[in-house]
């Protein structure tokens, strides 16, 4: 009877752990492959991109009004083309890279876990843009109109006030926003994922909603430019969210306690026939 020596338990557990590590490798290869691509085909569209995003700055001007941006650097306007590229990639990629992080822990994950993950998958996105369509169509423009009616026209003892944004500053303010809200738009999907971890209850989601209205406004002051618009646009849909993560909380503990009480169900069974089958002996 051959025995095993700690040498040969090292080399058992090695085969694994580089299985592993080249599959990690071959997802990274796959996903930076990828990136590199969706920031080449951004980077060669950068000056339509920008002008997408143009879209609530001339909203907010008006037809009539002077829509024109500057940059007072020579290198500015490259390096904001450069950071449309990394954004756009990021958005496009994204679908990829959350999939191939999927597959890699996949296989380690039992198949009700797997199933359970996957709508959480596919809503994280949909919540991402949902978050960034709110941005575009509602936030950037009131906010933009905020900025724009503080402009001063001049006339006797006063001297003109005119608003020219500078291309990079306009691109990272509404980057911000983008990012700020999508990122906050997740809150449901990550609420039902730690209820679904039995880590949090509906119960103390309702007992904390006064904490949460406090970081909510605390988190769009920070997350925010500092001006009222957008701090409450941040904050009213947070809040929202807040509240229907309660409801899917509350759903899923729901289904954790039917299926709780089906297992003691077929627990209390087993017990039953376990005492029946002693009776007889």
């Amino acid at each position: 009877m051959t025995s095993t020596t700690p040498e040969d338990e090292i080399d058992a557990s090695r085969a694994p752990l580089v299985e592993h590590l080249t599959e990690l490798r071959s997802r990274l290869i796959k996903t930076m492959i990828v990136f590199v691509i969706a920031f080449s085909i951004c980077f060669y569209f950068a000056n339509e991109i920008f002008n997408f995003l143009l879209y609530p700055y001339e909203r907010a001007v008006g037809p009539d009004g002077n829509s024109q941006l500057i940059f007072t650097a020579p290198q500015e306007f490259l390096f904001t083309q450069l950071k449309l590229g990394l954004f756009g990639a990021l958005a496009i990629s994204f679908p990829v890279i959350a999939g191939q992080l999927y597959m890699f822990v996949a296989p380690g994950l039992y198949k009700n876990e797997r199933a359970a993950f996957l709508p959480f998958l596919a809503a994280t996105p949909i919540l991402f843009v949902l978050g960034g369509s709110i941005v575009y169509f509602i936030v950037m423009p009131l906010a933009m109109s905020f900025f724009l009616s503080m402009e001063q026209t001049g006339g006797e003892d006063q001297l003109a006030i005119t608003l020219l944004p500078r291309v990079s500053e306009y691109l990272s303010l509404i980057m911000t926003l983008i990012f700020a809200f999508g990122l906050v738009f997740q809150l449901p999907v990550v609420l039902t994922l730690l209820a679904k971890a039995r880590l949090v209850t509906p119960q103390g989601l309702r007992d904390k909603r006064k904490y949460a209205i406090v970081a909510t406004f605390a988190a769009a002051a920070f997350l925010t430019p500092p001006d009222p618009i957008s701090q409450i646009g941040l904050a009213i849909p947070t809040l929202l969210l807040y509240e229907l993560s309660i409801l899917s909380v509350a759903y899923v503990a729901k289904k954790q306690a039917e299926r709780d009480a089906e297992d003691g169900l077929l627990d209390d069974e087993d017990e039953d026939e376990d005492e029946d089958e002693d009776d007889v002996d």
